[in-house]
């Protein structure tokens, strides 16, 4: 199994938002594919933002890993989220999020991160295990949002 992590660029755009759609799908987010084409087109083309890579195994894209750039001084300067990591059905359960989140981490240290952070749902078992193996822990906190465009 030769898994690479191919940094994506504006060509990629509609592998990412197919991969995207099936993602939303798994937890019936809603989907709007403009929207997903202009934020995709931020981030590609604004490093300051953070970094998409497309998954790929033998050259075939088989999944997507989005990495986002913020500051905290809580976390005492650059800190950073896995925005959205997405493997296709038939590719789980081989090691490959496991070895994303390390690419990941690895990036992280060259971008000089104190701190990565990421959402999993409470229904979802099989991600809360596979996060806390490689590391992460969960705060007593809540995350809260609130849309300031619409």
């Amino acid at each position: 199994m030769q898994i690479r992590f191919q940094p994506a660029s504006v060509a990629d755009r509609d592998v990412l938002v197919g991969f995207m759609r099936q993602f939303y799908a798994i937890d019936d987010y809603p989907f709007d594919e403009p929207s997903a084409y202009s934020a995709l087109d931020g981030i590609l083309s604004d490093a300051s933002l953070g970094r998409v890579w497309i998954i790929t195994e033998q050259e075939a894209p088989i999944g997507y890993i989005v990495l986002t750039l913020g500051y905290s001084l809580e976390y005492r300067g650059r800190d950073a989220s896995i925005d959205e990591v997405y493997v296709e059905a038939g590719h789980r359960g081989k090691g490959i999020g496991s070895r994303a989140i390390k690419f990941v981490e690895e990036a992280c240290q060259e971008l000089g991160v104190n701190a990565l952070h990421l959402e999993v749902e409470r229904e979802n078992a099989a991600g809360q295990g596979l996060y806390r193996k490689n590391g992460f822990e969960c705060h007593d906190r809540y995350l809260m949002t609130k849309w300031t465009s619409r």
